[in-house]
């Protein structure tokens, strides 16, 4: 029998999806192991920057974000989705590497008390709370894996002439940084350093080939 080219090239590539196995493991222990962080993340920025709960819905679409990316580069474009998890899962790993040399934490998020809204918005930034302790927030995992997917995308094969989708990836991923800090689930500073993940690729990825004298 004749084995299916298509499958035998793509198999592979499907494989590294795996990671996730390891990383949501290692980030639900450090979750859990970490109650009383050894620095505390704050800028003056911070205390400028409004809480606004209807952005745990951009917040939210990360996963969406997450999916779609991957799932489109995997099928139509293999080598920009091996970008993709070269970048992605090493800053990732790298974060974690962080939190565990450098356990660090937020003191600014609110409680629903004091926001004094009840509104099907806030309910959903209660059961975040809940899930996710104000620990392990810098790097941003979240605004990290964003600018990821937006570069890997904009930069592959089916972004290519398409300047619309380029705008959309990255407005959506510069979307979901910024949901970050009006849900005062990051500091700005985490946001910084977390798009700094990313910014260090782009010259090792994508850089362009000189041309010839």
């Amino acid at each position: 029998m004749h084995s299916n080219p298509l499958r035998k090239n793509l198999k592979p590539h499907l494989w590294f999806q795996l990671y996730w196995v390891v990383y949501l493991i290692w980030f639900f222990w450090l979750d859990l192991t970490v109650k009383n962080p050894k620095y505390i993340i704050h800028a003056p920025l911070d205390d400028l920057i409004p809480f606004c709960e209807w952005f745990v819905f951009p917040y939210c679409s990360w996963f969406f974000l997450l999916a779609g990316v991957t799932a489109l580069l995997w099928w139509y474009d293999t080598a920009s989705y091996d970008k993709l998890c070269l970048m992605m899962f090493s800053g990732m790993t790298f974060c974690l590497l962080l939190y565990m040399v450098l356990p660090n934490g937020l003191d600014i998020r609110p409680t629903a008390e004091a926001i004094g809204r009840d509104n099907i918005a806030m309910r959903i930034m209660q059961m975040l709370w809940n899930a996710d302790a104000s620990v392990n927030v810098c790097p941003s995992i979240h605004c990290q894996s964003s600018g990821c997917m937006a570069l890997a995308f904009s930069r592959s094969k089916l972004a290519q002439d398409r300047p619309g989708l380029k705008v959309l990836a990255w407005g959506w991923a510069l979307l979901i940084c910024a949901s970050t800090v009006f849900t005062k689930q990051h500091s700005i500073v985490d946001v910084v350093c977390g798009l700094a993940l990313v910014a260090v690729w782009v010259p090792v990825l994508y850089r362009k080939p000189k041309k010839a004298m």
